[in-house]
């Protein structure tokens, strides 16, 4: 009984036909197939408090055979519903063996975006207040081929060396974002990998600031100058004696205030 017949004996029994399962005779894999967009409320593992809730847009894809006519789009949502872990790459990668699982697939991956806090407490005064972070992570699978990669959007300050050393007084700084992306071997907290993009730069973000905390983060910047390239080497130098991250990608855009364009510096590297 070919495919049409299958349709119209499961309406004739009073069954809802399966169209997307049905067969599809023009013999062309594709890639990648599924939901993008997905706002999902979440929980992020990561910070002293060991989890927090976020909002976070999710794609998730499958690879569809060339001989099946499409995915069941409903499944992923239900797959998100039955989820209930903080996530991290660890647990996104199980949530991913469920999703193919569900899908009858041997390929897929799943991508999160989202906005991470920390409770920061400023330098002098010691008043706190939260700074957010941007997260993404995604985890993908091929067979037995895996993939986790985390990447952190932090804000920091850059304080241009140039501008310290030829000028009399004072010395133009800007904010700048630094991204990280990980390849993980194994778990990284979200802390940790942003604590090393703000180790890098002339001087770190705090929500709130006091008098005294604003004097001591614009002479502690004027003591640590950092042109973008020195953002990315230096972040690249801490990922490199990391043996959790099999490779990484570092990117920092310097929001000039003496221009109106940025400096921006990439680099990307793999460790042994």
């Amino acid at each position: 009984m070919n495919a049409p017949e299958v349709l119209f004996a499961s309406q004739a029994r009073g069954a809802l036909p399966d169209v997307q399962s049905s067969a599809d005779r023009r013999d062309i894999a594709i890639q990648k197939v599924g939901v993008r967009g997905v706002r999902y409320p979440v929980r992020l593992r990561g910070g002293a408090d060991g989890e927090q809730p976020s909002i976070a847009t999710f794609e998730m894809t499958v690879a569809l055979p060339p001989e099946v006519k499409g995915t069941h789009m409903s499944r992923f949502i239900e797959v998100l519903e039955g989820h209930d872990t903080a996530l991290d790459t660890e647990s996104l990668d199980r949530l991913l063996d469920t999703m193919l699982h569900r899908l009858g697939a041997q390929a897929g991956a799943i991508t999160l975006q989202a906005t991470y806090f920390r409770r920061k407490t400023a330098p002098v005064s010691g008043v706190a207040s939260l700074l957010d972070y941007g997260v993404r992570l995604h985890c993908e699978a091929n067979g037995a081929q895996r993939l986790r990669q985390q990447t952190v959007e932090v804000p920091v300050t850059s304080l241009c060396p140039c501008s310290r050393d030829i000028s009399e007084y004072g010395a133009h700084n800007q904010r700048s974002i630094i991204h990280i992306g990980a390849e993980l071997r194994q778990a990284v907290d979200l802390d940790e990998q942003i604590a090393i993009a703000e180790n890098a730069a002339s001087c770190q973000l705090w929500g709130l600031l006091k008098r005294p905390d604003e004097k001591y983060v614009t002479e502690f910047a004027y003591d640590h100058p950092k042109f973008v390239e020195d953002l990315v080497r230096d972040v690249a130098l801490a990922l490199r004696a990391d043996a959790r991250v099999a490779a990484y990608s570092v990117s920092s855009e310097n929001f000039e205030s003496i221009h109106n364009h940025s400096a921006y510096a990439w680099l990307e590297g793999r460790n042994p």
